[in-house]
Protein backbone atom coordinates (compact mmCIF):
# COMPACT_ATOMS: atom_id res chain seq x y z
CA UNK A 1 0.00 0.00 0.00
CA UNK A 2 1.57 3.32 -1.05
CA UNK A 3 2.66 5.85 2.04
CA UNK A 4 -0.21 8.52 3.70
CA UNK A 5 1.61 11.24 1.35
CA UNK A 6 1.63 9.27 -1.97
CA UNK A 7 -2.14 8.61 -1.72
CA UNK A 8 -3.19 11.91 -0.74
CA UNK A 9 -1.37 13.10 -4.17
CA UNK A 10 -1.97 10.95 -6.90
CA UNK A 11 -5.74 9.92 -6.07
CA UNK A 12 -7.34 11.35 -8.67
CA UNK A 13 -10.66 11.44 -10.50
CA UNK A 14 -10.54 9.88 -13.95
CA UNK A 15 -9.46 11.98 -16.36
CA UNK A 16 -11.41 13.25 -19.42
CA UNK A 17 -10.43 13.50 -22.92
CA UNK A 18 -8.18 16.73 -22.64
CA UNK A 19 -5.36 14.56 -20.65
CA UNK A 20 -5.30 16.96 -18.21
CA UNK A 21 -2.45 16.35 -15.36
CA UNK A 22 -4.63 18.38 -12.47
CA UNK A 23 -8.62 17.33 -12.30
CA UNK A 24 -10.64 19.90 -13.42
CA UNK A 25 -13.70 21.49 -11.43
CA UNK A 26 -17.03 19.85 -13.02
CA UNK A 27 -19.45 22.40 -12.25
CA UNK A 28 -22.25 20.98 -13.29
CA UNK A 29 -25.76 21.02 -11.67
CA UNK A 30 -26.36 17.20 -13.64
CA UNK A 31 -25.39 14.79 -15.98
CA UNK A 32 -26.44 13.48 -19.20
CA UNK A 33 -27.81 10.20 -19.97
CA UNK A 34 -27.00 7.78 -22.80
CA UNK A 35 -30.79 6.59 -23.24
CA UNK A 36 -34.32 6.16 -21.67
CA UNK A 37 -33.09 2.62 -20.39
CA UNK A 38 -29.39 3.80 -18.94
CA UNK A 39 -31.73 6.88 -17.24
CA UNK A 40 -33.81 4.09 -15.69
CA UNK A 41 -31.07 1.73 -14.58
CA UNK A 42 -28.87 4.65 -12.83
CA UNK A 43 -31.90 6.07 -10.49
CA UNK A 44 -32.07 2.27 -9.81
CA UNK A 45 -28.59 1.89 -8.64
CA UNK A 46 -28.29 -0.59 -11.14
CA UNK A 47 -25.29 1.07 -12.99
CA UNK A 48 -22.79 3.12 -11.32
CA UNK A 49 -22.11 7.03 -12.36
CA UNK A 50 -22.96 10.64 -11.46
CA UNK A 51 -26.92 11.63 -11.70
CA UNK A 52 -26.95 14.70 -9.96
CA UNK A 53 -24.64 16.81 -8.10
CA UNK A 54 -26.68 16.67 -4.98
CA UNK A 55 -25.92 12.71 -5.18
CA UNK A 56 -22.38 13.04 -6.01
CA UNK A 57 -19.69 14.87 -8.65
CA UNK A 58 -16.22 13.64 -10.07
CA UNK A 59 -14.90 16.40 -7.71
CA UNK A 60 -16.48 15.00 -4.12
CA UNK A 61 -16.21 11.74 -5.49
CA UNK A 62 -12.09 12.56 -5.28
CA UNK A 63 -12.43 13.80 -2.23
CA UNK A 64 -14.26 10.97 -0.53
CA UNK A 65 -11.85 8.42 -1.98
CA UNK A 66 -9.17 10.37 -0.48
CA UNK A 67 -10.32 11.00 2.82
CA UNK A 68 -11.84 7.21 2.91
CA UNK A 69 -7.55 5.85 2.03
CA UNK A 70 -6.53 8.53 5.06
CA UNK A 71 -8.89 7.30 7.61
CA UNK A 72 -9.10 3.36 6.10
CA UNK A 73 -13.05 3.48 5.69
CA UNK A 74 -14.66 2.01 3.04
CA UNK A 75 -16.90 4.81 2.08
CA UNK A 76 -17.71 8.41 2.32
CA UNK A 77 -20.08 11.37 1.95
CA UNK A 78 -19.14 15.01 1.72
CA UNK A 79 -21.17 18.43 3.38
CA UNK A 80 -21.55 21.55 2.92
CA UNK A 81 -19.88 22.54 6.08
CA UNK A 82 -18.00 20.58 8.97
CA UNK A 83 -21.42 20.85 11.58
CA UNK A 84 -23.19 19.17 8.89
CA UNK A 85 -21.15 16.05 8.89
CA UNK A 86 -21.13 16.25 12.74
CA UNK A 87 -25.47 16.28 12.59
CA UNK A 88 -25.61 13.55 9.60
CA UNK A 89 -23.11 11.61 11.16
CA UNK A 90 -25.44 11.36 13.88
CA UNK A 91 -29.14 11.93 13.09
CA UNK A 92 -29.68 9.19 10.33
CA UNK A 93 -29.63 6.22 12.93
CA UNK A 94 -31.72 7.42 15.74
CA UNK A 95 -35.63 7.81 16.17
CA UNK A 96 -37.94 8.70 19.06
CA UNK A 97 -37.04 7.15 22.17
CA UNK A 98 -33.78 6.70 21.75
CA UNK A 99 -30.40 7.85 23.99
CA UNK A 100 -27.04 8.36 23.64
CA UNK A 101 -24.22 9.18 25.09
CA UNK A 102 -21.32 12.09 24.46
CA UNK A 103 -17.73 13.06 26.09
CA UNK A 104 -18.75 15.73 27.61
CA UNK A 105 -15.82 18.50 26.35
CA UNK A 106 -17.55 18.31 22.34
CA UNK A 107 -18.00 21.66 20.25
CA UNK A 108 -20.48 24.71 21.32
CA UNK A 109 -22.56 23.71 18.01
CA UNK A 110 -22.05 20.01 19.05
CA UNK A 111 -23.56 20.93 22.49
CA UNK A 112 -26.35 22.44 21.04
CA UNK A 113 -27.55 20.16 19.13
CA UNK A 114 -27.18 17.43 21.98
CA UNK A 115 -28.92 19.75 24.28
CA UNK A 116 -31.33 21.70 22.29
CA UNK A 117 -32.50 19.85 18.66
CA UNK A 118 -32.29 16.04 19.15
CA UNK A 119 -34.87 16.44 22.37
CA UNK A 120 -36.94 18.45 20.27
CA UNK A 121 -37.73 14.66 18.81
CA UNK A 122 -37.47 12.90 22.34
CA UNK A 123 -34.44 12.04 21.98
CA UNK A 124 -31.96 12.01 25.08
CA UNK A 125 -28.82 12.10 26.33
CA UNK A 126 -25.93 11.51 28.75
CA UNK A 127 -22.97 13.40 29.27
CA UNK A 128 -19.39 11.30 30.79
CA UNK A 129 -16.32 12.91 31.65
CA UNK A 130 -13.88 11.73 28.35
CA UNK A 131 -11.03 11.11 30.19
CA UNK A 132 -13.11 8.47 32.50
CA UNK A 133 -13.85 5.70 30.24
CA UNK A 134 -13.93 3.49 33.20
CA UNK A 135 -17.02 5.84 34.82
CA UNK A 136 -19.10 5.46 31.47
CA UNK A 137 -20.97 2.07 31.87
CA UNK A 138 -23.21 4.01 34.66
CA UNK A 139 -24.71 6.23 31.08
CA UNK A 140 -25.82 3.09 28.93
CA UNK A 141 -29.74 2.77 28.75
CA UNK A 142 -31.40 -0.10 27.45
CA UNK A 143 -31.98 2.37 24.51
CA UNK A 144 -28.40 3.77 24.28
CA UNK A 145 -27.44 3.98 20.67
CA UNK A 146 -24.76 5.35 19.90
CA UNK A 147 -21.38 7.09 21.46
CA UNK A 148 -20.23 10.70 19.95
CA UNK A 149 -17.07 11.70 20.95
CA UNK A 150 -14.72 14.30 20.18
CA UNK A 151 -10.59 13.46 20.55
CA UNK A 152 -8.93 16.24 20.60
CA UNK A 153 -11.83 18.32 22.05
CA UNK A 154 -11.95 21.76 20.66
CA UNK A 155 -10.78 23.52 22.30
CA UNK A 156 -9.53 22.08 26.05
CA UNK A 157 -7.70 19.85 23.99
CA UNK A 158 -9.07 16.77 26.26
CA UNK A 159 -8.29 13.35 25.04
CA UNK A 160 -10.86 9.95 24.52
CA UNK A 161 -8.52 6.98 24.88
CA UNK A 162 -10.06 5.74 21.60
CA UNK A 163 -8.94 1.83 21.61
CA UNK A 164 -11.03 1.76 25.23
CA UNK A 165 -13.87 3.75 24.10
CA UNK A 166 -13.92 1.27 21.10
CA UNK A 167 -14.32 -1.79 23.41
CA UNK A 168 -17.13 0.05 25.17
CA UNK A 169 -19.10 0.64 22.16
CA UNK A 170 -18.87 -3.17 21.26
CA UNK A 171 -19.62 -3.97 24.67
CA UNK A 172 -22.97 -2.56 24.55
CA UNK A 173 -23.33 -2.56 20.35
CA UNK A 174 -23.36 1.31 20.11
CA UNK A 175 -22.57 3.03 16.86
CA UNK A 176 -19.06 4.90 17.56
CA UNK A 177 -18.60 8.08 16.26
CA UNK A 178 -15.73 10.21 16.56
CA UNK A 179 -14.94 13.82 15.61
CA UNK A 180 -11.31 13.59 14.16
CA UNK A 181 -11.44 17.48 13.20
CA UNK A 182 -8.56 18.69 15.38
CA UNK A 183 -6.09 15.58 15.06
CA UNK A 184 -6.68 15.21 10.69
CA UNK A 185 -6.12 11.78 9.64
CA UNK A 186 -2.42 12.64 8.91
CA UNK A 187 -2.10 12.45 12.93
CA UNK A 188 -4.69 9.59 14.05
CA UNK A 189 -7.08 7.46 12.22
CA UNK A 190 -9.71 6.20 14.92
CA UNK A 191 -11.37 3.51 12.82
CA UNK A 192 -8.05 1.98 13.84
CA UNK A 193 -9.45 1.20 17.32
CA UNK A 194 -13.20 0.58 16.56
CA UNK A 195 -14.76 3.89 15.01
CA UNK A 196 -17.43 3.21 13.03
CA UNK A 197 -17.90 6.83 11.75
CA UNK A 198 -15.25 9.46 11.97
CA UNK A 199 -16.45 13.29 10.97
CA UNK A 200 -14.57 16.17 9.79
CA UNK A 201 -15.19 20.10 8.96
CA UNK A 202 -12.79 19.99 6.31
CA UNK A 203 -13.30 24.06 6.71
CA UNK A 204 -10.35 23.56 9.07
CA UNK A 205 -7.08 21.38 8.50
CA UNK A 206 -8.36 20.05 5.40
CA UNK A 207 -8.61 23.33 3.39
CA UNK A 208 -5.97 24.44 5.46
CA UNK A 209 -6.27 27.92 4.37
CA UNK A 210 -9.44 29.73 5.35
CA UNK A 211 -10.88 29.49 1.68
CA UNK A 212 -14.08 27.11 1.74
CA UNK A 213 -16.47 25.49 3.90
CA UNK A 214 -17.08 21.88 3.60
CA UNK A 215 -17.32 18.60 6.27
CA UNK A 216 -16.66 15.01 5.27
CA UNK A 217 -18.23 11.67 6.79
CA UNK A 218 -16.45 8.45 6.38
CA UNK A 219 -16.63 4.56 7.34
CA UNK A 220 -18.51 1.66 7.39
CA UNK A 221 -20.65 0.81 3.50
CA UNK A 222 -23.31 -0.05 5.64
CA UNK A 223 -23.89 2.73 7.86
CA UNK A 224 -22.61 5.39 4.64
CA UNK A 225 -25.88 3.96 2.58
CA UNK A 226 -27.91 4.93 5.69
CA UNK A 227 -26.57 8.22 5.64
CA UNK A 228 -26.47 8.59 1.72
CA UNK A 229 -30.30 8.06 1.47
CA UNK A 230 -30.70 10.77 4.37
CA UNK A 231 -28.51 13.31 3.04
CA UNK A 232 -29.76 13.14 -0.85
CA UNK A 233 -32.88 13.53 0.43
CA UNK A 234 -31.97 16.32 2.84
CA UNK A 235 -29.83 18.50 0.36
CA UNK A 236 -26.40 19.75 2.48
CA UNK A 237 -24.42 19.11 -0.68
CA UNK A 238 -21.10 20.11 -0.66
CA UNK A 239 -20.29 22.36 -3.69
CA UNK A 240 -17.71 21.23 -6.63
CA UNK A 241 -15.62 23.54 -6.41
CA UNK A 242 -15.15 23.76 -2.31
CA UNK A 243 -14.69 19.45 -3.37
CA UNK A 244 -11.76 20.53 -5.45
CA UNK A 245 -10.16 22.68 -3.58
CA UNK A 246 -10.14 20.85 -0.64
CA UNK A 247 -9.10 17.44 -2.16
CA UNK A 248 -6.23 19.91 -3.91
CA UNK A 249 -5.30 20.89 -0.64
CA UNK A 250 -4.54 17.57 0.79
CA UNK A 251 -2.57 16.89 -1.30
CA UNK A 252 -0.09 19.35 0.90
CA UNK A 253 -1.68 18.06 4.20
CA UNK A 254 1.43 16.22 5.71
CA UNK A 255 3.63 18.88 4.42
CA UNK A 256 1.46 21.23 6.81
CA UNK A 257 0.45 19.70 9.37
CA UNK A 258 4.66 18.59 10.47
CA UNK A 259 4.66 22.63 10.28
CA UNK A 260 2.03 23.46 12.39
CA UNK A 261 2.78 20.46 14.98
CA UNK A 262 6.28 21.92 15.07
CA UNK A 263 5.34 24.90 15.59
CA UNK A 264 2.66 24.19 17.91
CA UNK A 265 5.18 22.66 20.36
CA UNK A 266 7.70 25.26 20.65
CA UNK A 267 4.69 27.60 21.19
CA UNK A 268 3.82 25.47 24.14
CA UNK A 269 7.05 25.32 25.42
CA UNK A 270 7.44 29.12 25.33
CA UNK A 271 4.15 29.24 27.31
CA UNK A 272 5.26 26.82 29.72
CA UNK A 273 8.31 28.56 30.54
CA UNK A 274 6.34 32.11 30.71
CA UNK A 275 5.08 33.02 33.99
CA UNK A 276 2.25 34.91 32.61
CA UNK A 277 0.25 32.04 31.45
CA UNK A 278 -1.47 30.40 34.15
CA UNK A 279 -1.78 26.68 32.15
CA UNK A 280 -1.31 25.45 28.92
CA UNK A 281 -2.78 23.13 27.13
CA UNK A 282 -0.83 20.46 24.22
CA UNK A 283 -0.98 17.11 23.64
CA UNK A 284 2.38 16.68 23.18
CA UNK A 285 3.68 18.73 25.48
CA UNK A 286 4.80 16.72 29.12
CA UNK A 287 2.31 19.39 30.87
CA UNK A 288 -0.74 17.55 29.43
CA UNK A 289 -2.58 15.62 31.71
CA UNK A 290 -2.99 12.63 29.39
CA UNK A 291 0.29 12.96 27.63
CA UNK A 292 1.12 9.21 27.55
CA UNK A 293 -2.07 8.65 26.32
CA UNK A 294 -1.48 11.07 23.38
CA UNK A 295 1.74 9.93 22.99
CA UNK A 296 0.20 6.37 22.22
CA UNK A 297 -2.84 7.42 19.62
CA UNK A 298 -1.56 10.53 18.35
CA UNK A 299 1.30 10.80 15.82
CA UNK A 300 2.19 14.08 16.50
CA UNK A 301 0.06 16.89 18.84
CA UNK A 302 -1.58 18.61 16.34
CA UNK A 303 -1.92 22.74 15.75
CA UNK A 304 -3.68 23.67 18.48
CA UNK A 305 -2.31 25.17 21.60
CA UNK A 306 -5.13 26.53 24.42
CA UNK A 307 -3.59 28.64 27.58
CA UNK A 308 -5.10 30.41 30.34
CA UNK A 309 -3.55 33.83 30.78
CA UNK A 310 -2.87 35.63 34.63
CA UNK A 311 -5.40 37.80 35.23
CA UNK A 312 -8.44 36.30 33.96
CA UNK A 313 -11.07 37.61 31.21
CA UNK A 314 -9.83 41.39 31.76
CA UNK A 315 -5.92 40.22 31.20
CA UNK A 316 -7.80 37.82 28.26
CA UNK A 317 -9.18 40.67 26.59
CA UNK A 318 -6.22 42.95 26.68
CA UNK A 319 -4.18 40.43 25.38
CA UNK A 320 -5.94 39.75 22.35
CA UNK A 321 -6.04 43.54 21.44
CA UNK A 322 -2.68 43.53 21.81
CA UNK A 323 -1.82 41.47 19.22
CA UNK A 324 -0.79 42.26 16.05
CA UNK A 325 0.29 39.99 13.26
CA UNK A 326 -2.07 36.58 14.63
CA UNK A 327 -5.70 37.36 12.98
CA UNK A 328 -8.32 37.44 15.28
CA UNK A 329 -11.37 35.01 13.96
CA UNK A 330 -13.50 32.19 15.11
CA UNK A 331 -11.81 29.78 12.64
CA UNK A 332 -9.04 27.53 13.05
CA UNK A 333 -6.47 25.45 10.75
CA UNK A 334 -5.24 27.81 8.95
CA UNK A 335 -2.20 28.86 7.19
CA UNK A 336 -2.22 32.08 9.62
CA UNK A 337 -2.31 32.13 13.42
CA UNK A 338 -5.27 32.63 15.05
CA UNK A 339 -6.29 33.59 18.35
CA UNK A 340 -10.50 33.20 20.00
CA UNK A 341 -11.16 33.82 23.22
CA UNK A 342 -13.87 30.28 23.38
CA UNK A 343 -15.95 31.26 26.34
CA UNK A 344 -17.10 34.51 24.80
CA UNK A 345 -17.44 33.65 21.07
CA UNK A 346 -17.66 29.88 20.07
CA UNK A 347 -18.52 28.26 23.45
CA UNK A 348 -20.38 31.14 24.58
CA UNK A 349 -24.04 29.66 24.20
CA UNK A 350 -23.02 27.28 27.09
CA UNK A 351 -23.65 28.36 30.55
CA UNK A 352 -20.76 29.35 32.78
CA UNK A 353 -21.29 26.00 34.73
CA UNK A 354 -21.20 24.12 31.48
CA UNK A 355 -18.15 25.98 29.94
CA UNK A 356 -16.29 25.48 33.65
CA UNK A 357 -17.01 21.64 33.38
CA UNK A 358 -14.88 21.22 30.20
CA UNK A 359 -12.17 23.51 31.92
CA UNK A 360 -13.15 26.96 30.12
CA UNK A 361 -12.32 29.17 32.30
CA UNK A 362 -13.02 33.45 31.77
CA UNK A 363 -9.17 33.38 30.88
CA UNK A 364 -8.86 30.71 28.35
CA UNK A 365 -7.85 31.52 24.63
CA UNK A 366 -7.56 29.22 22.08
CA UNK A 367 -4.42 29.65 19.64
CA UNK A 368 -4.52 28.31 16.12
CA UNK A 369 -0.55 27.97 15.54
CA UNK A 370 0.05 28.65 11.76
CA UNK A 371 2.52 28.50 9.24
CA UNK A 372 4.65 31.50 9.83
CA UNK A 373 8.07 31.51 10.99
CA UNK A 374 8.28 30.11 14.50
CA UNK A 375 9.70 33.18 15.74
CA UNK A 376 7.65 35.57 14.32
CA UNK A 377 4.81 33.66 16.27
CA UNK A 378 6.18 33.97 19.63
CA UNK A 379 7.76 37.55 19.25
CA UNK A 380 3.69 39.17 18.74
CA UNK A 381 3.02 36.68 21.59
CA UNK A 382 5.42 37.61 23.79
CA UNK A 383 4.80 41.78 22.77
CA UNK A 384 1.20 41.25 24.10
CA UNK A 385 1.62 39.62 27.36
CA UNK A 386 4.50 41.86 28.11
CA UNK A 387 2.26 44.69 27.24
CA UNK A 388 -0.58 43.63 29.20
CA UNK A 389 1.62 43.19 31.98
CA UNK A 390 2.96 46.66 32.28
CA UNK A 391 -0.79 48.15 32.04
CA UNK A 392 -2.15 45.98 34.82
CA UNK A 393 1.41 47.00 36.78
CA UNK A 394 0.16 50.62 35.91
CA UNK A 395 -3.26 50.37 36.89
CA UNK A 396 -2.73 48.84 40.16
CA UNK A 397 0.00 51.72 41.14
Amino acid sequence: MKKFETQAIRTQADRSHNREHSVPTYMTSSFMFDDAEHMRAMFAGEAEGNIYSRYSNPNTDELVKKVCLMEGAEAGFTTASGMSAVFNSIVPFLKTGDHVIATRAVFGSTHQILTQILPRWNITYTYVEPEDVGSWEEAVQANTKMLITETPSNPGLALIDLEAAGEFAKKHDLLFCVDNCFATPYIQQPIKYGADLVCHSATKWMDGQGRVLGGIIVGKEALMKEIQVFIRHSGPAMSPFNAWMISKSLETLAVRMDRHCSNAKKVARFFDENAEIKRVLYPHHPSHPQYKLARKQMKLGGGIVTFEVVGGYDRAKAFIDEISMISLSSNLGDARSIVTHPSSTTHSKLSEAERLSVGITPGMIRLSVGLEHIEDIIGDLKQALDKTKIKAKVTVS
